[in-house]
């Protein structure tokens, strides 16, 4: 009697429900404040200029760029999240400044031509 023991690894499943692939619960929270960031845009953009077309493309435009800014991809990785990763390896990074120093300790009456 054989037993087949292979591990079965199912593809595709999500661990939350999606609105849409790649949007779930956690990219609305995240598309919401970038859209309360385009709303205050937008409005001081109206009390600057008054300008009603002006302001509903800056909304819009922000809006849409929130959704797609945090909708993941097929890798599950969003834009938001690259930019995250970016900034957090950029705070990781050290400088360490070079400095040379002379081996052998030479001075310049060392030096006889």
């Amino acid at each position: 009697m054989s037993q087949d023991h292979s591990l079965y690894i199912p593809l595709g499943v999500k661990p939350e429900s999606e609105w849409f692939p790649g949007f779930g619960q956690r990219q609305l929270g995240q598309a919401a404040i970038g859209t309360a960031i385009a709303i205050g845009i937008a409005l001081i953009l109206w009390l600057l200029s008054g300008s009603i077309p002006l302001v509903m493309v800056v909304f819009l435009v922000g809006v849409s760029a929130s959704v797609m800014m945090t909708t993941k991809d097929r890798h599950n990785l969003s834009v938001l999240d690259q930019m995250m990763f970016m900034l957090r390896f950029a705070k990781s990074q050290k400088f360490y400044p070079y400095r040379a120093l002379s081996k052998w300790h030479i001075t310049e009456k060392d030096n006889i031509s």
